[in-house]
């Protein structure tokens, strides 16, 4: 007998963004400890780790530092990059004039920096398909945090789709991100390894 996942075939004719919030909402609830996003319309979903969870604290403090208790900034909240593209960042920092859409979600376009934390798991989502949208959607600064190998990876200057310029910093060594709207030196000593 022969098994035809109907659902998925029928899903995957559809692109408009009621799709994407219908598969949020079927992989209700979520596991506790866990992160879901959708990356060109395939489900990942990977455990929060300490490691991960120490990077960020400290990136959200160095933005607390730089602009204050008020400045909004995000983490693990969901906001759409397209069809087939929920991503939940690992820190997002929006514009102060940011404002929720009619559905209650933030908009891509008031995004001024993302910083993902590598998973292996989802690495190579974070590497391509997250960065060519964070790319098409114009964020001004994407960094990629690898605690495996030591060490961060700055885009930033998106333009047509693509960034065109790329800064490579070893665990250890400050990322200089003034050219940035953060305009701040993001130190990493104390970025813990896996």
């Amino acid at each position: 007998m022969t098994v035809v996942d109907t659902d998925r075939i029928d899903m995957a004719d559809i692109s408009d963004e009621r799709t994407l919030d219908e598969m949020f909402e079927w992989l209700e609830p979520t596991p506790e400890g866990f992160k879901v996003e959708i990356v060109e319309g395939t489900v990942h979903m990977s455990p929060q780790r300490d490691t991960h969870w120490e990077i960020i604290r400290r990136i959200v403090r160095a933005l607390e530092d730089r602009f204050g208790m008020d400045v909004r900034v995000l983490s693990d909240v969901r906001i759409d990059f397209g069809i087939g593209n929920g991503f939940a960042p690992d820190i997002v920092k929006l514009s102060d004039q940011a404002a929720k859409d009619e559905r209650g979600r933030w908009l891509p376009e008031h995004i001024e920096f993302v910083g993902e934390v590598i998973s292996k798991g989802t690495a190579a989502a974070d590497y391509g398909p997250k960065k060519d949208a964070y790319a098409a959607a114009e964020v001004p600064a994407f960094l990629i945090i690898d605690p495996y190998t030591g060490r961060c990876l700055l885009h930033s200057e998106p333009k047509d789709g693509d960034y065109h310029k790329k800064l490579v910093v070893d665990f250890g060594l400050d990322i200089d991100m003034t050219g940035t709207p953060l305009d701040l030196v993001l130190k990493t000593d104390s970025f813990p390894r896996d």
